[in-house]
């Protein structure tokens, strides 16, 4: 196949699992040049049949029928089962995107890697807030930021119980701040107490950096507000994210001396949805052979 002809290509993708998350993923996948969605599987059939009807395409009755029908799949189901859902369709010889959090632990995230390797696959996981515009935005003028402070906070709902906050919403941030300080962390001391659910619902964590970075990064699922923040300080200026608004905004020194005048720019973000950029990434790696 040529390169022209294999840039062409219309990927197949199929999804699995149609709450929520997948049901999201089968609207974005129908939106995408290029791409057909072949089909929804769900363990519950009615589910899968009202997703299938909203968005035109077919209901699996069994994961087995996915080799011959697409080349690459999300995997949305309950965090416990993406290593045994991921894993075997990774050895069926699709291309596999697993929603967010990758596993419950190292051993089922080291399974996935392998299954990929071994395979030749393309694994992706639905990190999907570094293609937030207000990640994206604020990039460009990262400088070595020393100060983090971060709030994820949700109002309770009957979703992702199978996990605790951490896996559930700060992982976003911790993805974040590991790629934004891009060095090793040193220490970690968090605490985190169950509230309306057996598994910790609220926590805290604060982390320091190889370099001298320090972050203070907060989640609960059981508040009364939707917030979702990041503010981080660096020379001469500090930047606050608004990762729900997906915007960005600058303050900084516009004349240094005893009294500084501080100057305030709005930071130019792109106008995409970052679920949309998250799965045309996936498409495109699938598509190209390149991770």
């Amino acid at each position: 196949m040529s390169p022209a002809a294999g840039e062409s290509k219309k990927i197949r993708v199929a999804v699995v699992g149609t709450g929520e998350f997948g049901r999201n993923h089968a609207r974005v996948y129908r939106e995408l040049d290029g791409v057909e969605l072949v089909g929804v599987f769900d363990e519950n059939p009615e589910r899968a049949a009202t997703v299938a009807a909203e968005f035109q395409t077919l209901v699996l009755t069994r994961l087995e029928e996915l080799p011959r029908r697409a080349d690459a799949a999300s995997v949305a189901v309950p965090t416990v089962a993406h290593a045994e859902v991921g894993c075997r369709l990774l050895q069926m010889g699709l291309d596999v995107l697993v929603e967010k959090p990758m596993a419950v632990n190292l051993s089922e995230a080291d399974a996935l890697l392998h299954a990929a390797k071994k395979n030749g696959r393309i694994l992706q996981v639905g990190h999907v807030e570094r293609f937030n515009p207000a990640v994206i935005a604020v990039e460009p003028i990262l400088n070595h930021p020393l100060f983090f402070e971060v709030h994820r906070l949700g109002v309770f709902t009957p979703r992702s119980l199978d996990v605790d906050v951490i896996y559930d919403l700060m992982i976003h941030d911790l993805d974040i701040l590991l790629a934004m300080v891009n060095e090793p962390v040193v220490e970690v001391k968090a605490v985190g107490i169950p509230v309306l659910t057996e598994k910790v619902d609220i926590a805290h964590a604060r982390l320091e950096f190889a370099g001298g970075a320090v972050a203070n990064v907060t989640a609960s699922r059981v508040s009364t507000e939707r917030v979702r923040k990041m503010r981080f300080f660096q020379q001469h200026e500090y930047i606050s994210l608004d990762y729900a608004r997906r915007d960005a905004l600058r303050i900084g020194v516009k004349k240094p001396g005893p009294q500084p005048e501080f100057g305030f720019e709005k930071l130019n973000a792109p106008a995409v949805e970052p679920l949309h950029a998250e799965l045309e990434a996936f498409v495109a790696a699938s598509r190209s052979r390149r991770e």
